[in-house]
């Protein structure tokens, strides 16, 4: 059973994400994960560019990732988020679900973030997130 989640959008599978065996190539749903974060930052009132624009940048340290089992051209899914708080570090968990409800992808990541270039702790960006992190 699919657990809550604090930001989840739908997606589909295009053409050109598939392979030879007509399913998503592993290195895609890097590409998924990163366009979940992107809009849960977003939607959360923190774009990348006013993160940037204010010499914030968010930057991975870390990804782990498991394969459940793969989608197909054309399958819908739900890639959903969400975010906890380690030390300097911001922690995405991150699932995807096939349209039947199955985990296709258990995803933890990690970022730092650098201010003006520099490693901080990430105070920068508790405030925008502080409503949705976890413990």
């Amino acid at each position: 059973m699919k657990k809550s989640y604090i930001f989840e959008m739908p997606m589909k599978v295009r053409d050109y994400e598939v392979d030879s065996e007509g399913i998503v190539n592993n290195a895609v749903y890097l590409h998924y994960l990163e366009h979940t974060r992107h809009e849960f930052c977003e939607w959360a009132g923190m774009t990348f560019r006013s993160m940037h624009e204010r010499g914030i940048d968010p930057v991975l340290s870390k990804v782990e990732i498991e394969y459940k089992t793969p989608l197909g051209l054309g399958e819908s899914f739900r890639s959903c988020l969400n975010i906890s708080r380690e030390g300097a570090r911001f922690i995405f968990h991150q699932d995807i679900y096939n349209s039947e409800g199955k985990i296709v992808v258990k995803a933890k990541v990690a970022c730092v973030t650098t201010v003006n270039g520099r490693l901080t702790r990430g105070d920068e960006l508790v405030e925008a997130f502080a409503k949705y992190l976890s413990d």
